[in-house]
Protein backbone atom coordinates (compact mmCIF):
# COMPACT_ATOMS: atom_id res chain seq x y z
CA UNK A 1 0.00 0.00 0.00
CA UNK A 2 1.42 3.64 -0.77
CA UNK A 3 2.17 5.44 1.99
CA UNK A 4 0.10 8.39 2.60
CA UNK A 5 2.20 11.53 2.98
CA UNK A 6 1.76 13.92 6.16
CA UNK A 7 1.40 16.91 3.87
CA UNK A 8 0.49 17.32 0.11
CA UNK A 9 0.38 20.81 -1.64
CA UNK A 10 -2.96 22.13 -1.78
CA UNK A 11 -4.92 21.19 -5.30
CA UNK A 12 -4.37 24.16 -7.44
CA UNK A 13 -8.40 24.40 -7.70
CA UNK A 14 -8.82 25.59 -4.39
CA UNK A 15 -6.33 28.27 -4.25
CA UNK A 16 -8.10 30.11 -7.23
CA UNK A 17 -11.18 32.19 -7.50
CA UNK A 18 -14.99 30.98 -7.50
CA UNK A 19 -15.92 29.86 -10.36
CA UNK A 20 -12.28 28.72 -11.72
CA UNK A 21 -13.46 27.40 -15.28
CA UNK A 22 -10.58 24.74 -14.52
CA UNK A 23 -12.02 23.63 -11.46
CA UNK A 24 -15.64 23.66 -13.38
CA UNK A 25 -15.06 22.13 -16.23
CA UNK A 26 -13.64 19.24 -14.29
CA UNK A 27 -17.08 18.30 -12.07
CA UNK A 28 -20.01 19.19 -14.42
CA UNK A 29 -20.98 16.25 -14.17
CA UNK A 30 -23.26 15.11 -10.91
CA UNK A 31 -21.19 13.24 -8.10
CA UNK A 32 -23.22 10.68 -5.67
CA UNK A 33 -20.60 10.11 -3.40
CA UNK A 34 -21.55 11.47 0.06
CA UNK A 35 -19.15 14.85 1.27
CA UNK A 36 -17.47 11.88 3.76
CA UNK A 37 -16.76 9.61 0.87
CA UNK A 38 -14.96 12.92 -1.22
CA UNK A 39 -13.26 13.91 1.69
CA UNK A 40 -11.68 10.37 2.48
CA UNK A 41 -11.04 9.82 -1.10
CA UNK A 42 -9.16 12.98 -1.49
CA UNK A 43 -6.59 11.65 1.28
CA UNK A 44 -5.18 9.26 -1.41
CA UNK A 45 -5.90 11.86 -4.24
CA UNK A 46 -5.85 15.08 -3.00
CA UNK A 47 -7.96 16.62 -6.49
CA UNK A 48 -11.02 14.94 -5.12
CA UNK A 49 -11.06 17.85 -2.64
CA UNK A 50 -11.95 20.39 -5.60
CA UNK A 51 -15.46 17.98 -5.95
CA UNK A 52 -16.55 19.81 -2.68
CA UNK A 53 -15.41 22.73 -3.30
CA UNK A 54 -17.84 22.90 -6.51
CA UNK A 55 -20.79 21.51 -4.77
CA UNK A 56 -20.10 23.82 -1.59
CA UNK A 57 -18.27 27.16 -2.39
CA UNK A 58 -21.24 28.85 -4.02
CA UNK A 59 -23.26 28.42 -0.95
CA UNK A 60 -20.72 29.59 1.13
CA UNK A 61 -19.87 32.93 -0.86
CA UNK A 62 -23.24 33.71 -0.41
CA UNK A 63 -22.96 33.13 3.92
CA UNK A 64 -19.88 35.21 3.86
CA UNK A 65 -21.32 38.13 1.30
CA UNK A 66 -24.38 38.72 4.00
CA UNK A 67 -21.86 39.10 6.96
CA UNK A 68 -18.93 40.70 5.48
CA UNK A 69 -20.06 42.12 1.88
CA UNK A 70 -18.77 41.15 -1.31
CA UNK A 71 -15.24 42.65 -0.93
CA UNK A 72 -13.68 39.30 1.56
CA UNK A 73 -16.19 36.76 0.33
CA UNK A 74 -13.71 35.44 -2.26
CA UNK A 75 -10.63 35.42 -0.26
CA UNK A 76 -12.81 33.85 2.59
CA UNK A 77 -13.79 31.02 0.79
CA UNK A 78 -10.81 30.33 -0.98
CA UNK A 79 -9.21 30.34 2.73
CA UNK A 80 -12.07 27.78 3.90
CA UNK A 81 -11.30 25.25 1.50
CA UNK A 82 -7.63 25.61 1.82
CA UNK A 83 -8.13 25.31 5.74
CA UNK A 84 -10.51 22.64 5.03
CA UNK A 85 -8.12 20.75 3.00
CA UNK A 86 -5.39 21.23 5.76
CA UNK A 87 -7.72 19.64 8.40
CA UNK A 88 -9.66 17.19 6.34
CA UNK A 89 -7.83 14.14 8.56
CA UNK A 90 -9.34 14.98 11.46
CA UNK A 91 -13.08 15.31 9.69
CA UNK A 92 -15.44 12.75 11.33
CA UNK A 93 -16.51 10.47 8.83
CA UNK A 94 -19.47 9.59 10.44
CA UNK A 95 -20.83 12.68 8.86
CA UNK A 96 -21.89 12.53 5.33
CA UNK A 97 -22.48 16.00 4.94
CA UNK A 98 -19.64 18.74 4.99
CA UNK A 99 -21.36 21.88 4.85
CA UNK A 100 -21.72 21.98 8.60
CA UNK A 101 -17.92 21.41 9.69
CA UNK A 102 -17.57 24.11 6.50
CA UNK A 103 -19.47 26.59 7.90
CA UNK A 104 -17.94 26.07 11.12
CA UNK A 105 -14.55 26.75 9.49
CA UNK A 106 -15.67 30.11 7.77
CA UNK A 107 -17.31 31.43 10.75
CA UNK A 108 -13.86 31.38 12.62
CA UNK A 109 -12.54 33.32 9.75
CA UNK A 110 -15.28 35.53 9.62
CA UNK A 111 -14.05 35.76 12.91
CA UNK A 112 -11.22 37.23 11.87
CA UNK A 113 -13.10 40.14 10.26
CA UNK A 114 -15.54 40.66 12.98
CA UNK A 115 -14.39 44.93 13.28
CA UNK A 116 -15.31 44.80 9.36
CA UNK A 117 -18.52 42.82 9.94
CA UNK A 118 -19.59 45.47 12.76
CA UNK A 119 -19.12 48.53 10.88
CA UNK A 120 -21.10 47.17 8.08
CA UNK A 121 -23.84 46.90 10.20
CA UNK A 122 -22.57 50.19 11.72
CA UNK A 123 -23.27 52.07 8.31
CA UNK A 124 -26.36 50.38 7.64
CA UNK A 125 -27.86 51.40 11.19
CA UNK A 126 -26.54 55.08 10.52
CA UNK A 127 -27.48 55.85 6.88
CA UNK A 128 -29.75 52.80 5.58
CA UNK A 129 -27.66 51.87 2.62
CA UNK A 130 -26.91 48.28 2.88
CA UNK A 131 -23.50 47.84 0.91
CA UNK A 132 -24.47 43.86 1.23
CA UNK A 133 -27.93 44.21 -0.72
CA UNK A 134 -26.18 45.49 -4.02
CA UNK A 135 -24.27 41.83 -3.85
CA UNK A 136 -27.31 40.21 -4.61
CA UNK A 137 -30.12 40.74 -7.35
CA UNK A 138 -32.72 43.53 -7.74
CA UNK A 139 -35.63 41.80 -6.53
CA UNK A 140 -33.94 40.83 -3.08
CA UNK A 141 -31.92 44.41 -3.05
CA UNK A 142 -35.69 45.91 -3.19
CA UNK A 143 -37.10 43.95 -0.30
CA UNK A 144 -33.76 44.72 1.87
CA UNK A 145 -34.80 48.90 1.04
CA UNK A 146 -38.69 48.15 1.85
CA UNK A 147 -37.88 46.84 5.44
CA UNK A 148 -38.57 49.00 7.96
CA UNK A 149 -36.63 47.51 10.30
CA UNK A 150 -33.63 46.64 9.03
CA UNK A 151 -31.56 50.00 10.57
CA UNK A 152 -32.57 48.87 14.13
CA UNK A 153 -32.08 45.10 13.32
CA UNK A 154 -28.45 46.08 12.06
CA UNK A 155 -27.83 48.36 15.18
CA UNK A 156 -29.06 44.79 17.38
CA UNK A 157 -26.84 43.18 15.12
CA UNK A 158 -23.55 45.08 15.94
CA UNK A 159 -24.44 44.83 19.60
CA UNK A 160 -24.77 40.97 20.13
CA UNK A 161 -21.51 39.08 21.43
CA UNK A 162 -19.71 37.06 18.71
CA UNK A 163 -20.65 33.81 19.74
CA UNK A 164 -24.28 35.50 19.85
CA UNK A 165 -24.24 36.57 16.50
CA UNK A 166 -22.42 33.47 15.13
CA UNK A 167 -25.43 31.25 16.68
CA UNK A 168 -27.96 33.40 15.37
CA UNK A 169 -26.88 33.86 11.78
CA UNK A 170 -25.56 30.27 11.43
CA UNK A 171 -29.28 29.39 11.84
CA UNK A 172 -31.05 32.59 10.26
CA UNK A 173 -29.21 32.45 6.70
CA UNK A 174 -26.88 29.61 7.16
CA UNK A 175 -30.07 27.06 7.63
CA UNK A 176 -27.98 25.11 9.92
CA UNK A 177 -30.25 23.03 12.52
CA UNK A 178 -29.33 23.92 16.12
CA UNK A 179 -26.89 19.77 16.31
CA UNK A 180 -25.40 21.57 12.95
CA UNK A 181 -24.73 24.64 14.69
CA UNK A 182 -23.40 23.36 17.33
CA UNK A 183 -20.84 20.85 15.24
CA UNK A 184 -20.00 23.79 12.81
CA UNK A 185 -18.77 25.89 16.23
CA UNK A 186 -17.55 22.96 18.08
CA UNK A 187 -20.11 23.25 21.38
CA UNK A 188 -22.72 21.60 23.49
CA UNK A 189 -26.02 21.85 21.87
CA UNK A 190 -26.93 23.63 25.17
CA UNK A 191 -24.85 26.25 24.61
CA UNK A 192 -26.10 27.27 21.01
CA UNK A 193 -29.61 27.26 22.76
CA UNK A 194 -28.30 29.44 25.06
CA UNK A 195 -26.83 32.01 22.67
CA UNK A 196 -29.74 31.87 20.30
CA UNK A 197 -32.12 32.47 23.49
CA UNK A 198 -29.89 35.77 24.45
CA UNK A 199 -29.13 37.22 20.48
CA UNK A 200 -33.78 36.92 20.24
CA UNK A 201 -34.44 38.65 22.97
CA UNK A 202 -31.51 41.37 22.55
CA UNK A 203 -32.81 41.59 18.91
CA UNK A 204 -36.43 41.64 20.01
CA UNK A 205 -35.93 44.39 22.37
CA UNK A 206 -33.78 46.48 19.41
CA UNK A 207 -37.19 46.13 17.32
CA UNK A 208 -39.53 46.75 19.73
CA UNK A 209 -41.18 43.41 20.63
CA UNK A 210 -40.65 42.27 17.15
CA UNK A 211 -40.44 38.46 16.51
CA UNK A 212 -36.71 38.35 15.76
CA UNK A 213 -37.32 34.95 13.36
CA UNK A 214 -39.23 37.20 10.80
CA UNK A 215 -36.72 39.77 10.19
CA UNK A 216 -33.10 38.58 10.31
CA UNK A 217 -33.43 37.35 6.89
CA UNK A 218 -34.66 41.18 5.89
CA UNK A 219 -30.75 42.69 6.83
Amino acid sequence: MTPIPDKEPTPAGLTLRMATPAVSAAFDAPDPMEDSAIIEASLREPERFAELFNRHAAVLHRYVVRRLGPDHAEDVVAETFTRAFEKRRTYAFDRSDALPWLYGITTNIIGTHRRAEVRGYRALARTGEDPVAVAFDERVAARVSASATRERLAAALAKLGRGERDVLLLIAWGDLSYEETAQALGVPIGTVRSRLSRARRKIAYALGGSNPTDVTEEV
